[in-house]
């Protein structure tokens, strides 16, 4: 198949999330989800591109937003304590570009992500090395 970026409609791309969460079990509206989650596994394999340029591996990330979003860089140096708390106007997505974070025992390193919904409570300590992460959240007055 010849690489077209644009075969896929928004609204096909967002049902497709839909029908591989339903068909992984994988319900993100109330719990919090990584990378490294075993239905997140099953939704990815479910959900990979096969429409890329030659030497490229792609996954469409099981989550998607329902309102404009705002995005962040972060760095955070080794073993910081993120104390809970909860981003109450919208859901969150976090990348590790570098370094790691450790989320409810699990130690999420560069290109692993975890899925925050909207008002619900975490926390996670930096990695002995620091972090660097990306991340987005919802802004509840942009749409």
């Amino acid at each position: 198949m010849a690489f077209n970026p644009n075969a896929m409609t928004f609204s096909q791309g967002i049902q497709r999330i839909k029908d591989a969460c339903k068909a992984s079990n994988l319900d993100i509206s109330q719990s919090i989800v990584t990378s490294r989650d075993g239905a997140v596994k099953k939704a990815l394999s479910d959900l990979e591109v096969t429409n890329v340029p030659s030497g490229f591996v792609k996954f469409q990330l099981p989550v998607s937003f329902d309102k404009a979003t705002q995005t962040y860089l972060s760095f955070g140096s080794p073993r910081t304590k993120v104390p809970p708390h909860s981003h109450d106007e919208g859901a969150g997505l976090r990348v590790i570009l570098s370094g790691s974070i450790i989320f409810q025992g699990a130690d999420l390193t560069a290109g692993d992500w975890m899925y925050i919904p909207a008002g619900k409570s975490y926390e996670f300590e930096v990695g002995p090395m620091g972090v660097g992460m990306f991340y987005c959240y919802e802004c509840c007055c942009a749409s």
